[in-house]
């Protein structure tokens, strides 16, 4: 390094802004090693309790990208993609990926796994027999050219930076931070050498950000900051106070997909997808307009065209193609139970948070990083908010690899689903919007 790494913490300890150099040095001892785990430790905590202003943290995240390799680019068409920040049920990008492609741009799609509560893009694909997700950099490149999109999971090429320090952040109570997530976000996307990315800030109970000021800094931030970068970001505040969709856990929500792509899946969640499709044909310029992108949209999911680009894709990507046309050969848990209605009466709500838990707890997601996931096992829901069920008719359906398992979790989609007489209404599902200038 060729500043002290103490007096960097130390600026920034005290609230000044460090310089790029100063930035960027930090970041080369992050992926060198020479910035030990107590220096990078004692950065993380300066950020958290100082802030960043957004020049430093578009500086942060050019950093962080050009600490690893860039995607290539292939052809001329438009590059755009999406990202989420997780929820339960949130299964769009499956569906989104293929739809936006079928309009002439490409879908460079480099995603997650499943994070506590929050399902991940990457257990849901493993779900599908033979589905490859590690894939190198010029497989993946061949793969967004005979597909026009490719979804995989970041290899060790992008963005090395952002291992580190998200590992770091995750031990050192600094995961919080807007500046933190906003790098660690963008740096990736930026890496994937994109013209545009939509954002889509889950707010709510079962979201990272639980409150809407913080998910309206959240998006802000990723707005300003990948301006300054050179990227234009659509940023969309979406609801997480229920879920989206019907099934819950990774094989179900491929079925789901699969439904959908041939025009049959739940409301709320198609309903996402085109809007999230919309802003990405915007930014890429082959749409201009908000109603013709959404009725390009909307005609093209209900062809049956995004069952054929999702076949093509499970097939070039490793998969068993055979699972759009028959979806039980994904598999099924052994134990199949209803969830009945103990009265009459209309579904009050729907917890998110305690059906994304009951999901953990059957196996279809981590505690710790290392857990293995079962791909069979979750939830699909029979009802939703507002909703009204006869005594003994099911609100849900419990997929689980044993008995106990299934019992414990009816016991608690019954409680996550309680019955009455008058329902809330469900909120909105796009509550803001932010591109390339202040909130509105």
């Amino acid at each position: 390094m060729h500043y002290h790494p103490a007096r960097l913490n130390q600026k920034k300890r005290d609230g000044e802004a460090l310089s790029p150099a100063e930035i960027q040095d930090l970041v080369a001892g992050v992926v060198d090693g020479s910035l030990h785990d107590a220096q990078l430790g004692a950065f993380l905590m300066a950020v958290c309790l100082r802030g960043m202003t957004p020049s430093e943290t578009a500086a942060l995240t050019l950093a962080m990208r050009d600490s690893g390799a860039l995607l290539a680019r292939c052809g001329d068409q438009p590059r755009i993609d999406k990202h989420s920040t997780g929820g339960v049920g949130d299964k769009t990008s499956l569906l989104l990926a293929p739809l936006v492609a079928l309009c002439s741009v490409h879908v460079p799609m480099i995603s997650g796994r499943g994070l506590g509560h929050t399902g991940g893009t990457i257990d849901k694909l493993e779900a599908i027999p033979g589905y490859r997700t590690a894939l190198d950099l010029p497989t993946f490149d061949a793969v967004l050219r005979d597909c026009g999109f490719a979804m995989a999971q970041a290899s060790a090429d992008i963005a090395p930076a952002d291992r580190r320090m998200y590992a770091t952040r995750d031990v050192s109570g600094t995961v919080e931070s807007i500046p933190l997530i906003t790098s660690s976000i963008l740096s990736k996307k930026l890496a994937e050498n994109l013209d545009g990315l939509v954002m889509d800030v889950k707010c709510g109970r079962a979201a990272f950000m639980k409150d809407a000021a913080d998910a309206d800094r959240l998006l802000q931030s990723i707005v300003d900051v990948g301006a300054a970068a050179g990227l234009r970001v659509t940023a969309l505040r979406t609801d997480m106070d229920h879920p989206l969709g019907l099934a819950l856990g990774n094989a179900l929500e491929i079925v789901e997909i699969i439904e959908a792509s041939q025009g049959r899946g739940p409301a709320d969640m198609v309903s996402l997808t085109v809007e999230l499709g919309v802003e990405m044909l915007l930014l890429a310029g082959v749409e201009q307009q908000a109603a013709s992108a959404r009725s390009r949209l909307s005609k093209l999911l209900s062809s049956g065209a995004v069952a054929r680009a999702l076949q093509q894709n499970f097939e070039r990507q490793g998969g068993d193609p055979r699972v759009v046309d028959d979806p039980s050969r994904l598999g099924r848990a052994p134990h199949l139970v209803p969830v009945p209605a103990l009265r009459s009466g209309v579904v009050l709500d729907v917890d998110p948070l305690a059906l994304g838990h009951a999901v953990v707890d059957l196996g279809g997601g981590r505690r710790a990083p290392a857990d293995k996931v079962d791909p069979l096992v979750g939830i699909v829901l029979q009802r939703v908010r507002g909703e009204r069920v006869e005594k003994g008719a099911p609100l849900a359906f419990v997929h689980a690899r044993t008995a106990a398992a299934a019992a414990a979790a009816a016991r608690t989609v019954a409680a996550a689903m309680p019955l009455g007489e008058v329902a809330e209404p469900r909120l909105p599902l796009v509550q803001r919007r932010a591109t390339g200038g202040p909130v509105r």
